[in-house]
């Protein structure tokens, strides 16, 4: 490969001048698993994002900073989008958040007509859950360790329509695909209406099966809710690739779109019988945009969606899930079985990628992240709830191995006392 195609390959010209002279056919010949351990290409890449010096940022879970380029085009759209003021906002703004959509949805291998650009995962799911025409008696399934925000929205309905949520509890380390799916089998029953799960557990890392779960709970006649919040734009997939009905996700995680970004899809059959949070007459009932009537929205965020995937998709999916499961792989492995540590994410590395969660037996995990940062200037953060005692720890692209190493040894210390 000619080196301007594989800078091509990489983000563009943006990233040349990063870059410099390196080996480019080298790498563009190196399988992914193979150039997750290239540190001096990962250092390269790490110059594109403005990092803090004094301590080590490993809560990459809660959002992504954006790459340089990401963040200057947005600054950029703000001030032009403040410019043009509200021509913009009454003639060009339609055509170019749709732009942003289409291109959003071809990333994630679906129809533009069955994908909308919303605020977050909790706002995406939480519009499913609300949209179903729950009945008394109706039942939902989930697990503990779903994210808060969707448990509440689901009890939320049981407190307004008498549905009923039959909640499962994931085993933390998991031996076959098939415990997990007969887990959730276990509490499906004739009343059953939706199945929700996630692509990836927002405070362990663990990756679910979902296609099997979905078969499964599409054989005894349910729909199946997924959420995608750290499963999107982390590992290598298409959406209609998982068989759900419903998926939603933050593409200010790991797409590293400015805050306030998400996205919901909903199989094109499946739209007309959701009730939309808002009313918009405009839209017929089968038109995914009546779940998605925003009234004034910061545009440039949606802007600037485009200019995240151009910058993701420079890096390649392939290589970015590979580097990312190699750094949790990296100090994960150092720490298993060491005395007074606990490890809450699965043991099997194809069961987790960036996301792991550590805990020290004499700590709660409140005074865990409060000596991490406080004495190793290590940031995480705590998490105690649904059998899970610990920090979740979550690089990104730009971690190096030696700030991993780092926090091994902090753990270490820790756990000796």
């Amino acid at each position: 490969m000619h080196k301007r195609d594989f800078l091509r390959t990489l983000g563009g010209a943006s990233l040349a001048a990063v870059f410099g002279d390196v080996p480019w056919a080298r790498y563009a010949a190196m399988a992914p698993a193979v150039l997750a351990q290239d540190e001096p290409f990962w250092e390269a890449l790490r110059a594109q994002f403005a990092l803090v010096p004094d301590y080590v940022h490993l809560e990459s879970g809660y959002y992504m900073m954006q790459a340089r380029p990401v963040l200057e085009a947005f600054i950029g759209h703000v001030r032009d989008i403040n410019l043009s003021n509200t021509r913009y906002m009454r003639t060009r703004q339609f055509d170019d958040k749709l732009a942003a959509r289409r291109q959003l949805a071809a990333m994630a291998g679906c129809a533009a007509e069955e994908l909308v650009i919303t605020r977050n995962t909790t706002e995406s799911l939480d519009t499913v859950i609300a949209g179903i025409d729950w009945k008394p008696g109706d039942e939902a399934v989930m697990a503990a360790q779903d994210y808060g925000a969707m448990l509440d929205q689901f009890a939320l309905q049981a407190r307004r329509f008498g549905m009923v949520n039959r909640v499962v509890s994931l085993p933390m380390d998991p031996r076959t695909d098939e415990e997990l799916v007969q887990l959730y089998a276990s509490a499906i029953t004739p009343k059953t209406r939706l199945l929700m799960v996630s692509h990836m557990v927002n405070i362990t890392g663990q990756i679910l099966p979902v296609r099997k779960i979905c078969d499964m709970a599409h054989a005894r006649g349910v729909p199946v809710l997924v959420d995608g919040a750290h499963s999107f734009a982390q590992l290598d997939f298409r959406i209609p690739d998982l068989g759900c009905e419903y998926f939603g996700a933050s593409l200010h995680k790991w797409l590293g779109v400015p805050l306030g970004a998400g996205l919901l899809y909903v199989r094109r059959d499946r739209i007309a019988s959701l009730w939309p949070v808002y009313g918009d007459a405009g839209v017929p009932d089968d038109d995914i945009r009546k779940l998605n009537h925003t009234g004034t929205h910061p545009v440039h965020t949606d802007l600037a969606i485009r200019d995240a995937i151009a910058f993701h998709e420079g890096i390649g999916i392939a290589r970015k899930e590979a580097r990312l499961r190699f750094l949790q792989q990296h100090w994960t492995r150092q720490l298993r079985g060491v005395p007074g540590i606990v490890l809450n994410t699965p043991t099997d590395s194809a069961r987790s990628c960036a996301i792991a969660n550590v805990g020290v037996e004499r700590m709660t995990p409140a005074a865990l992240a409060t000596a991490l940062f406080d004495r190793h200037r290590i940031w995480t953060v705590a998490i105690d709830g649904a059998g899970v005692r610990g920090v979740r720890v979550t690089p990104g692209v730009f971690t190096t191995t030696a700030e991993l190493d780092r926090l091994v040894a902090a753990l270490r210390e820790l756990a000796r006392g």
